[in-house]
């Protein structure tokens, strides 16, 4: 159960993260994120989309670390790690159903939902 959960989630945030670079790349995708007020990000925005990349990647070197695919952080790190990562998760469902933007509600909101259940369920595991 441990490795469908890790998996699942390092794909979605593989995807998640294939999205953040076309944002930053200019796709008119804003809709979809970071409230949802430009159809092309502005600079600042697109900068923040590559940070989002680093964040993800991030995100998923935890549960990877639990799974035993990776070998990254101390050892003592990787519970919290991961608790710390699915309260965020679970703080950003709410975040992202109060966008303004109605795309970033109905797609994001969801896919914060998932994310946070399978970071619960590697730390449960």
């Amino acid at each position: 159960m441990l490795l469908v959960a890790v998996s699942f989630a390092t794909f979605i945030l593989l995807v998640l993260s294939a999205f953040q670079i076309t944002l930053a790349a200019g796709a008119p995708l804003g809709r979809f994120a970071w409230g949802g007020e430009h159809r092309v990000l502005p600079a600042t925005q697109r900068i923040a989309s590559v940070g989002s990349v680093a964040i993800y990647a991030l995100a998923a070197s935890f549960p990877l670390q639990k799974a035993g695919v990776i070998t990254l952080w101390p050892a003592g790190w990787i519970e919290a790690g991961i608790w710390i990562i699915a309260c965020t998760l679970a703080v950003s469902i709410g975040l992202n159903a109060m966008s303004r933007s109605r795309a970033e509600r109905r797609v994001m909101t969801p896919v914060a939902a998932i994310l946070a259940t399978l970071f619960f369920m590697v730390s449960l595991s």
